[in-house]
């Protein structure tokens, strides 16, 4: 949560770990009650930013070029940025996963530079494991980050710079 982010970055002053924010507004100024711009996030201390998370998509209805704005602003003010991509169960069980996933990360994407992507982290956050306590296997997950890879690697020639996660309703026991 936002009123958090100083607090937390307080805490752990020293240690090797980043506060990052979980959402951000894509414009720096404007009439945008109960948005947080990327110039307050670094205010209160966040060190990145997270965008395109399934909540923001699926609850809010934030497009994939909605996002891309908000990764590029991200960028811009100097933030590194998890673009989160995930798709549903429906899609899963319909063999979509790797379309779902392609159009995500390209739009997501969008034109950022070179030289801005090695600033991004990939996190595959399907949806169907957020909160049900359905998790990928082992398999899965790095079948998907292969994808995610391969995609990545006919896009740019810092693929191999870009990390990419899982992230879905982990826990110590499944870890």
């Amino acid at each position: 949560a936002f009123p958090l982010i100083a607090p937390a970055r307080g805490a752990l002053l020293g240690l090797p770990v980043r506060v990052a924010a979980q959402n951000c507004h894509e414009a720096d100024r404007g009439a945008f009650t109960g948005e947080v711009s990327l110039s307050m996030l670094r205010d209160c201390g966040a060190e990145g930013v997270i965008v395109g998370h399934s909540e923001r998509r699926h609850i809010f209805g934030e497009s994939d070029q909605r996002i891309a704005k908000k990764l590029s602003a991200a960028l811009e003010a100097g933030l590194p940025t998890i673009l989160c991509v995930g798709e549903t169960e429906p899609e899963r069980d319909a063999g979509q996963t790797n379309r779902v996933l392609e159009t995500q990360l390209r739009n997501g994407l969008g034109d950022t530079s070179a030289a801005a992507v090695q600033q991004v982290v990939i996190a595959y956050e399907p949806v169907w494991a957020i909160g049900t306590g359905k998790t990928a296997t082992p398999e899965e997950a790095q079948r998907v980050h292969a994808v995610l890879r391969a995609q990545l690697r006919a896009a740019t020639e810092h693929a191999d710079r870009i990390g990419i996660l899982y992230g879905g309703s982990m826990n110590a026991a499944n870890a």
